[in-house]
């Protein structure tokens, strides 16, 4: 059988192997630095605290999208694995903010080091591509993202 390229079928195809792709790289625990296997989920949440810190943690969740509830579990073992530290806001004792500990920064500047080894080319690809290719994309993406939403 032909293997159909430039068809509505062809990107079908590649989309699912792209995000097949994606889900297994982001399932992959990696260590960043530290003795402690991080999914994918628990990094991501060292990088939004490390890019802002001090976030209460509703402000974490709004960031993050997802509920305060749910990061509230995230810290919870991220703080087990002496990754963040939770302190009481001392200008609002009813507020609780998030930073880094040294292991987590360690963790969150590792996992900024991957990304340039990993996206380095992919990266440099983007930057170079003409205007009107990035609003195609841009708008092909935001396309996706509704259709996938109201699929969920």
């Amino acid at each position: 059988m032909k293997k159909m390229t430039g068809s509505p079928f062809s990107l079908v195809a590649k989309f699912s192997s792209v995000s097949k792709l994606w889900q297994q790289q982001e399932s992959q625990p990696r260590k960043f630095g530290t003795e402690h296997d991080l999914s994918g989920a628990e990094i991501h949440v060292i990088e939004v605290v490390g890019q802002n810190e001090g976030l209460s943690v509703t402000d974490l969740a709004k960031r993050l999208g997802v509920t305060k509830g749910a990061v509230s579990q995230k810290l919870k073992r991220l703080e087990a694995k002496g990754l963040v530290v939770k302190e009481v806001d001392p200008t609002n004792t009813s507020r609780i903010t998030v930073s880094l500990s040294t292991k987590g920064k360690v963790a969150y500047y590792s996992h900024l080091q991957w990304h340039e080894s990993v996206d380095g080319g992919f990266r440099e690809y983007f930057v170079n591509l003409p205007e009107d290719k990035i609003r195609f994309l841009e708008e092909f993406l935001s396309l996706l993202e509704q259709f996938l939403k109201k699929r969920g």
